[in-house]
């Protein structure tokens, strides 16, 4: 029976996969990810509870591509209890260009025009459109949803997705997108049940995870955000080196004869908190080590989020709360203190205690603002797409 939504999101050497049921409710069947491709892949499958279902290593096969992988899953699906039973796919796509301001069912025509975004996110958007291509392949009659990490943002004022370049540029698409809509959208339609106040007024959403950003949202609808034209702007990130002045790289073309692919390498790969530090991009890492290097990588995440902070109340015109999400957002309350204690002039008192249970307010009642930590969960934001675009396209799952 056809009755479950399956939801991918492909990096460079990962397929990350969730199986939800096609119901309303979207309950969680099976998650887990194949790592490694390329090189040593590994494949691992866990139930909702984390007991692992299943698991593969291919020790020494290096020839594993996406499209290899995706055949593994849909067999792996189709060999046990899940067996016949993918209505639908959902993809995670980093990019929509201006023309997806929501999810689409993906058709030849709508491929061609998503390949056409490659040359704004050559880092994420082949790697993104590999399985549809590989599920397509193996069976043309699964409908397959893209959903855009860019979709979220589209709401944003003129002004707010503008650079101050000449037409002959922006005019080929260079402005601010953003990215990690699929989270935003997650936590704004989640905010209601946690603070009804926040949820229809102006919230600052700060995702901060190996990849950080942080969100203006009025009554559910972004506003401004810290990423723009790629996911490489705003936030220092785990190996990504956050904004930077654009002085710095021609001096390093000038001086250090660094070319693209070597600019690119530093900016993606060895700055952030790795490169700060010295010592690793994990803020676990980081926090237990008793190493300056390591303080000051932190010390530095901290302030640039309080910088940004106020930046975005700016765009909102005030705010009401903060609400902290991802992987150090929902468990680094050493990072969670700080941004909280900086952000005291916008009427912020941490509750100490709240904070190093990890809330979810970790705000004391006097607080003129909310701080809030709210769990992401950009997967079932995606099947929930799926299910509707599904429902919406005449071919809902059965």
């Amino acid at each position: 029976m056809r009755d479950a939504i399956l939801v991918v999101n492909a990096g460079s050497s990962s397929l990350k996969y969730s199986l939800f049921g096609a119901d309303e409710a979207l309950a969680l069947r099976e998650r887990g990810q194949i790592e490694g491709l390329g090189t040593s892949p590994r494949f691992l499958a866990r139930d909702p509870a984390g007991a692992t279902l299943a698991e593969r290593a291919w020790s020494g096969d290096r020839a594993l591509d996406h499209a290899g992988a995706v055949d593994f899953l849909l067999s792996h699906l189709d060999s046990g209890p899940h067996r016949g039973s993918v209505a639908a796919v959902g993809h995670r796509v980093v990019h929509g260009g201006t023309r997806y301001g929501e999810p689409v069912v993906v058709d030849a025509a709508v491929l061609a025009s998503l390949d056409e975004l490659v040359p704004l996110a050559p880092l994420h958007q082949p790697h993104n459109l590999a399985p549809i291509r590989a599920i397509a392949a193996r069976s043309p009659a699964l409908p397959q949803v893209a959903c855009f990490d860019t979709a979220f943002h589209r709401t944003q004022p003129a002004l707010a997705q503008a650079f101050a370049l000449p037409p002959e540029i922006t005019g080929r698409g260079v402005r601010r997108y953003g990215f990690h809509g699929l989270s935003y959208e997650y936590v704004a339609q989640a905010l209601p049940a946690v603070d009804a106040r926040a949820a229809a007024g102006r919230v600052v959403v700060a995702h901060l995870g190996n990849g950080a950003s942080m969100c203006a949202i009025a009554a559910g609808r972004s506003v401004a955000s810290t990423m723009g034209f790629t996911a490489l702007d705003g936030l220092p990130m785990g190996t990504r080196s956050g904004s930077i002045d654009p002085g710095v790289l021609i001096y390093l073309i000038d001086e250090m004869g660094m070319g693209a692919r070597e600019l690119e390498k530093l900016l993606y790969h060895r700055s952030g908190l790795l490169g700060v530090s010295g010592v690793s991009s994990d803020m676990r890492t980081l926090l237990a080590s008793a190493d300056p290097r390591a303080k000051l990588a932190v010390d530095l995440f901290a302030y640039r989020i309080g910088r940004e902070l106020g930046s975005l109340a700016a765009a909102l015109g005030g705010l009401d709360a903060l609400v902290f999400t991802g992987g150090i957002g929902e468990h680094a309350a050493p990072v969670r203190a700080a941004v909280v204690r900086s952000a005291a002039w916008l009427g912020f008192e941490l509750d100490e205690a709240a904070n190093a249970a990890h809330g979810p307010r970790i705000t004391a009642a006097p607080s003129r603002a909310e701080a809030w930590v709210v769990p992401t969960n950009e997967e079932w934001m995606i099947a929930r797409h799926v299910r509707a675009a599904a429902l919406s396209a005449g071919t809902p799952p059965r």
